[in-house]
Parts: structure tokens; sequence; C-alpha cells
């Protein structure tokens, strides 16, 4: 193979088409086609080609130094060759090419990662090598005989876009290096960022791995609970915000984050935290609760209800449920679910006994809500089996106690709370 590997070729099968997506996700698979855009004298070619890339008109795009090709078809099944030609570094370009990416060990973790950051093709450019083509680098040539970008050429940049989103070492490819070559010059030059890179360690036999685990020290004590969250650092600045920021938001969002690490500190810390199961993440709504829960001005008061869902009305009665009993006790507020089989079993079993026959007041079912019949008092069911007492005021039903296991408890908690007799 030559210093140019004028015989390596990269063959990739044809994409399937691009509905409702963009052909370049990447910063350098746009500036390929800005490079497109940019030089073609006819838009509407360029579009034309847009609308094959992404119908599926692009066939196999095959990939060799200075030069891409595919078969494209018309709309009336007319296929083309389409080729596009890019100009190929010198060999003195490459050896820069390469001492310029040694020199910073990023750069090759980069490639190696299939990425091409903004400072790698930066470094390139300073040192003479434009990696990625400018206006008028792309040259057409198609067998339909347009002397200029036509709509087939266009989609064949269009549908390299795609390959070049997935791995940049199809550009280096068409500058005139394969993958192998680039990555043996960068081992050839011996430079220790770039070997330890390039060429990662084996590891160990497993066996070996586990035994050496009782030769290691017992794991540090954990840390101790702080007094309190710690304070964010203050946003007054001279400077005027950004658009659509609103810093006391922000400060409020930043204390109240605070104060949730410093909760779920305190609950790992806690003895058994290790055997409790680990409960679900809180949805959007629920966590704007927590969040009004911890007294924000009115702006943010107003922002949290609106994008929650609810009126200030219900935010504020979501508030009070949450400092009852947080995520549980929203839900119990917030949603009515059927209760069958043996959990209805069980929850009128624990109805008929918490009361003597005598004393037990009349209760009105509906899903898990047993209401006191001339009363304003309520019992709702969560689905751990616990109760919840609620009263009803101005017409809607508010939660006015914890939970517990005994409805009798409950629904006396219900009644003390508002000043009725039990």
């Amino acid at each position: 193979m030559t210093r140019y590997d004028n015989d390596a070729e990269r063959t990739f099968v044809a994409l399937a088409p691009a509905q409702g997506r963009g052909f370049a996700q990447t910063w350098w698979g746009r500036a390929w086609l800005k490079a497109l855009e940019d030089a073609a004298m006819d838009p509407a070619q360029v579009k034309t080609g847009r609308r094959l890339a992404r119908a599926g008109a692009v066939g196999a795009v095959s990939v060799r130094p200075g030069r891409i090709t595919a078969v494209v078809q018309d709309r009336d099944r007319t296929a083309h060759r389409a080729d596009v030609l890019l100009e190929r570094l010198s060999d003195a370009q490459w050896d820069r090419f390469v001492d310029m990416t040694i020199e910073r060990s990023g750069h090759v973790a980069a490639l190696l990662d299939r990425d091409m950051p903004p400072h790698l093709v930066e470094d390139a450019a300073a040192a003479g090598i434009d990696l990625l083509p400018g206006m008028g680098d792309l040259e057409p040539e198609c067998d339909c005989g347009a002397w200029d970008h036509c709509g087939h050429t266009a989609a064949l940049c269009y549908q390299v876009a795609r390959l070049l989103d997935q791995d940049p070492f199809v550009l280096l490819l068409m500058r005139g290096r394969t993958e192998g070559a680039v990555l043996d010059a960068l081992q050839t030059h011996g430079s220790p960022p770039a070997e330890e890179v390039a060429f990662r360690t084996e590891g160990v036999d497993a066996a070996e791995a586990y035994a050496a685990g009782r030769l290691l020290p017992p794991l540090p004590a954990p840390p101790g609970l702080p007094e309190g969250p710690g304070a964010p650092p203050p946003l007054e600045t001279e400077a005027a915000p950004p658009p659509g920021i609103d810093p006391s938001g922000l400060a409020f969002l930043a204390s109240r984050t605070a104060a949730e690490a410093h909760r779920l500190l305190a609950e790992t810390l806690r003895s058994g935290h290790d055997r409790q199961a680990v409960g679900p993440e809180p949805t959007v709504a629920q966590d704007a609760v927590r969040l009004a829960a911890g007294d924000p001005g009115p702006d943010v008061l107003d922002r949290l209800g609106e994008g929650s869902g609810r009126t200030r009305e219900e935010l504020a009665e979501a508030v009070h449920a949450w400092r009852l009993g947080g995520t549980a006790a929203l839900s119990v507020l917030e949603e009515e679910w059927a209760v069958a089989g043996e959990t209805l079993a069980r929850a009128r079993a624990a109805l008929e006994s918490a009361w003597e026959e005598d004393e037990r007041p009349s209760l009105r079912a509906r899903a898990n809500r047993w209401t006191v019949v001339g009363a304003p008092h309520q019992l709702r069911l969560d689905r751990e089996g616990r109760w919840w007492p609620y009263r009803r005021e101005g017409g809607r039903w508010l939660p006015v106690g914890g939970a517990a296991r005994d409805p009798a408890a409950a629904l006396s908690s219900a009644a003390l709370a508002t000043g009725d007799e039990p």
C-alpha cells in the first residue's frame, strides 16, 4: 500500500430513508453540508438532492482517498453514477497532522471515540491542514452531464454526512489515510500520550482479582451527616441575567436541591437503609409539589402550578398533603383507584374490627374512599394498606392528618382535628 493508501476503499450499505430527522447531527457533519450548500450554483439542485437522500434513493456509498461514489436513482427510477472529489492531503501534511495530534493526547482520545472536537480541527488548520472541506472543495462528477452539483451529487453528499456523523475516520480516508494507517502512524512516533490512549491494558485474570480482594483494607467509615444542607453561593452580580433566567428562582431551586440532597443522605446513613426497597422516581408533577412545599415566592409558585397543571388552590392543597406524608399522601389526594380482591377483603375486615358493632359508623364506599354518612369525614386507603383521614371543607375533601393502620384511629384524628366528636 502506498503512502496515499490508494488501494484502500470502504463501502457502506445503502442507508434507510431519513424520514423525520436531519442529515447531520454532529458539527463536522453540518460543516460538510455547508461546504456543499455554499458552493452549489443552483440551490434547487441542492433541495432535490436532499429530497432524494431523504427518500432513500442513494445506493451503497464507496469511499476511497480523494473520491466518494454512489448510484443515485431519480424519481422515475433512472440510475446515475455520482462522484464527489475531495483533495487528498500530501505526505508532508499528514506528517504534520500526526505530530500535531500526538502533542495533545486528547486529540488521540477523541479520534478513538469517533469524535472530532473543534479544537482538533482548529489545531490542524493552524498547522496548514484543512480536514473539513470549504467552499468549492467538493468537486462533483455525474453521468447525467451536469457541470455543477446536480441532485445526484448533492444527494450523495447528504448521505455521506450521515456516515461522517457515525465515524470521522471516513473523512480522513477521503483525505488519503485509512483508520489503520492513522493509528499506525501515531504508534510509530512512539509518543507516550498516544500509547497510553491507543493501547489499553488487557486486564487480569478474574480469579486473581477475586483473590486479591481479601488483601484489600476495609472500607472507610461512612461520612457523618452535616447539621444542615449547604448554602448555595449568592447569585447577586452587577451583570444583568440572560433573557429568560430568573435569579431568585434559580437561587430557590439551588437551595431546595441542597435540602433534598441532605435529606437523601440522612436516609442513606440511617440504620437498615440497605434493606429498604428503592422507591420510584417522582414525576414532574410530584416534584413541583415538593418544590412548592419549600415556600418559594409567588412568581415561582405560579410557575410551579402552571408547570404541574394545577391551579393555585389545587397546588396549596397538594402542598398540604405533601407535608403530611410526601409522595404517598399526594397520591391519596389526587388518585382514585379501585380496591378489589384480597386488598378489598383486608380493608373490609379492618373496618369491621375497628369498632364495636353498636359504635361502628355508617360508611359509604366508592373506590378507595369510605365516606361517613351524615358527617363531613372520610377515610382514604393507600396502596400500602394505610388509612388517611379527610374532612370536607368548602365543597372539597382535604387531608387532616397522617396515615394510620387502624381506620378507627384515622377517623378519630379527622374528627379531633376539626373539634368534632370522634
